[in-house]
Parts: structure tokens; sequence; C-alpha cells
């Protein structure tokens, strides 16, 4: 079954992947990821700073979900300290609120 992104763009070989929905495989085409290939090399960081740069509302939950989709597991199931160090990650390079 095909699913079609807002943009009309077909869905499908990252959103095979645990924690990618339509959604977010949308918004790694847009910065130029479309394989799963593509996403493990880049790596769950670059992904996410790439979608940072254009969509300032990136969460940390979208870095985990990355780094799972990676990892073939879902985002709840990554060792405590790939969590700790991504979230650090995201603490470093997320702008603060009202700057």
């Amino acid at each position: 079954m095909e699913i079609s992104s807002k943009r009309g763009r077909k869905m499908g070989e990252l959103s095979k992947l645990p924690n990618i929905a339509a959604k977010l495989e949308a918004q790694l085409a847009d910065v130029g990821i479309t394989t799963a290939e593509q996403l493990k090399q880049a790596g769950s960081r670059e992904a996410w700073l790439r979608i940072l740069a254009r969509d300032p509302s990136a969460c940390t939950m979208r870095l985990l979900a990355f780094e799972g989709a990676i990892q073939g597991i879902p985002w709840n199931k990554l060792d405590d300290g790939t969590k700790t160090a991504l979230k650090e990650f995201y603490r470093r390079h997320k702008p603060k609120q009202g700057k």
C-alpha cells in the first residue's frame, strides 16, 4: 500500500523503519534523505540538524526516533547511554527560546 504525503510524494522505504511515520519521512525527504541507507550514512544527529535548520520545533523525540530507526528498534529501546548522549547533543544544539 502506498501512502502520499501532503506534497504528493509517495511514502515508502523510510516509513518501514521503526519510529518513522509519514510525517517524519516527508521531513527527511525535504532535507535530502530518502532511503534507509542515506539515513544511516547521515546518522541521527546530522539528520536532526538538517531538519532543525528548517524547523525550529525539532524535538528530542525526533532525534531519538532517528537513532532508533537506524538501529532498527523502537526509540524507547535505545540503551540509556545512547539516550543520554543524544539528549546532551540536543541541549547543545537546540536554540534557546527567546533568542
